[in-house]
């Protein structure tokens, strides 16, 4: 056992942890055997100045971008075995932009018992405490949490971020409505993204003390948004909340994840990732209303079994749960068996898609599906590392144990690595206060998503796309089931599929064999299914009920749409009287 207090990490708060922390981590990294790192029970504060760093490329966040590519790290497991981050019940307190905690190349991590928060994070949460209307000019009083410092300046509002106690400067900072917003309605318990009306036809500002600020506009009518909050922030996601990579057997287990900065926890080319009662929610004491600064968690090109139970996904800026791999471009073909291929996507570069033994799959683009004799092994790649920047950052040459397959072309083919699939199993969730999708799931292993509770999603509950036109992000599935879950005041469609195909053939549906069974739909006038492109799609046992009850006027949207879809089955449901019955197909 080592104890990060012996290295004079300071568990009363007042000093800075991170010089102790990192050097645990580095005595514990030299042990030849099983080794647990502990933490007090105490508050650490962890600061970005002298934490771990290296340059990194994670998917779905700032790309190729060189202004972001070294990567701050509080909590850094790299290159280690059988070793468990056990924070015995602590609080760890970052601040500025950093990755909260990593693990790199290693094997058989556990991060276990600790809550994490940031000191400022990199949203405003600006609640609309009280509106009026005075002297014929309307005006808001917001109400802001501690940990967003701010200053008025004039008619404008500037965000600073926490100083730097080594810069004397902020560690970021924005000005109004930042780039993005998004509102959330405490008392409904709901959050959709909207337009941002605090900043405009404003002729004054004024700092009332207490964290709260008096906008008073140059109109007249009275703002109806009282009790509203307004999620502020910017848009560059600068660095993972958390990060697994090149490593196997990861678990986060019983934690406190109030808020992950710049990103969510990101699972990137890695085996089996275990997350298992973990809390991603506000501290309910910070006043705040969100808990991460766009997903929650993001498995891309991971293989073996992901497994996310017991957990609470309350108050991100994106989706909860994104697992998917990516498809790269053809766009070149240097030999017979050597394709070169290209992130599209530009939040997406900078790492390896394939190594030597991997099998991939050629899909054409137009059908979303493999032309004839489509798969391949990897023998050779070029390309970059994830670690420097030392090739180029969205190429790469790629050679197979075969000729490239006829009909393959050039920017119209992409390529998946479809050895970094996972299984997936989604359990015993829930999913609140969120202003999109609750779960995107696109792999061709087994998917399981069973008694989770949705509740009041402002996207699709459960979404499966196959993206090579947009987000890039793969595959198709072939055998999902949706079974014992709650859905409750849904946005329509509640399970929507939906692949990128331009081309839509029934005979050669993109997705096969979803089930979705034994599951209860509390809904208003919405669409349960619409689906696109599959192959067998079953219906059974399910319970819809109305949230308005029978008594009032019928719904009129039809509870299942399916487009190039074949092998329908909807049997054995039990339907609210009143409720649109109807199968509509094409």
């Amino acid at each position: 056992m080592i104890a990060v207090d012996a290295y004079g990490a300071d568990p009363t708060g007042r000093t800075d942890s991170t010089p102790a922390v990192a050097a645990a981590l580095r005595h514990a990294k030299s042990v030849d055997r099983p080794v647990r790192v502990v933490f007090s029970k105490g508050t650490y504060q962890l600061y970005p100045e002298r934490a771990e760093t290296r340059e990194l490329y994670v998917s779905n966040t700032v790309g190729a971008d060189q202004r972001y590519r070294d990567k701050k790290i509080g909590l850094l497991v790299e290159d280690m075995h059988d070793v468990t981050i056990d924070g015995g019940g602590a609080e760890l307190v970052y601040h500025g932009l950093q990755t909260a905690f990593a693990s790199i190349r290693s094997t058989d991590v556990t991060f276990q018992n600790f809550s994490f928060d940031y000191a400022a994070p990199e949203v405003i949460d600006a609640t609309v405490a009280t509106t009026g209307v005075a002297g014929g000019h309307a005006y808001r009083v917001l109400k802001i949490p501690a940990g967003s410092p701010y200053q008025v300046n004039g008619t404008h509002i500037t965000w600073l971020g926490e100083q730097s106690p080594a810069t004397g400067r902020p560690y970021w900072s924005g000005v109004d409505g930042l780039q993005y917003t998004q509102i959330h309605d405490p008392k409904a318990q709901r959050t959709w993204r909207g337009d941002n009306p605090l900043f405009n036809d404003v002729a004054s500002v004024t700092d009332l003390g207490d964290r709260r600020i008096r906008i008073d506009y140059s109109t007249a009518a009275p703002p109806t948004d009282a009790g509203l909050v307004y999620q502020m922030r910017l848009i560059e996601r600068t660095e993972p909340g958390a990060f697994i990579w090149q490593s196997k057997n990861v678990t986060m287990r019983s934690m406190n994840a109030y808020y992950l900065q710049s990103f969510g926890v990101v699972g990137q080319f890695s085996e089996n990732i275990s997350i298992d009662k973990v809390n991603f929610a506000p501290d309910p004491k910070s006043g705040r209303s969100t808990a991460s600064f766009a997903d929650f968690v993001q498995m891309s090109g991971v293989k073996g079994k992901v497994s996310i139970t017991r957990s609470v996904f309350d108050g991100p800026h994106d989706d909860p749960i994104n697992i998917h791999g990516t498809y790269l471009e053809v766009v070149g073909q240097p030999g017979p068996n050597t394709l070169t291929l290209a992130y599209e996507h530009p939040q997406t570069a900078g790492f390896p898609q394939f190594t030597p033994g991997d099998e991939v799959e050629f899909t054409t683009k137009r059908t979303m599906v493999p032309p004839a004799d489509a798969h391949a092994k990897v023998t050779a790649v070029d390309g970059p590392s994830g670690m420097d920047h030392e090739k180029p950052l969205t190429t790469m040459t790629v050679t197979f144990d075969r000729p490239v397959p006829a009909g393959v072309e050039t920017g119209g083919t992409v390529v998946e690595n479809i050895t970094a699939t996972p299984s997936v199993v989604i359990s015993g969730n829930v999913f609140r206060n969120v202003p999109t999708r609750g779960v995107l799931v696109t792999t061709r292993k087994p998917v399981l998503i069973t008694g989770n509770r949705f509740d009041g999603m402002s996207m699709a509950s459960i979404y499966v796309s196959a993206d090579a036109y947009q987000w890039y992000e793969s595959g198709p599935v072939a055998d999902l089931t949706i079974r014992g879950n709650s859905f409750t005041r849904p946005t329509g469609p509640v399970i929507f599929v939906e692949p990128t195909n331009q081309v839509i053939d029934p005979a050669n549906p993109v997705h096969h064999n979803i089930s979705v069974d034994h599951n209860a739909f509390d809904i208003g006038d919405v669409t349960v299914v619409n689906a696109k492109s599959v192959g067998g799609f079953g219906f059974t046992g399910n319970t819809v009920r109305r949230l308005d009850g029978p008594n009032h006027p019928p719904y009129t949207a039809p509870l299942f749409v399916f487009h190039g879809s074949s092998g329908i089955r909807i049997a054995h449901n039990h339907y609210d009287k009143g409720l649109n019955t109807a199968v509509v197909s094409d």
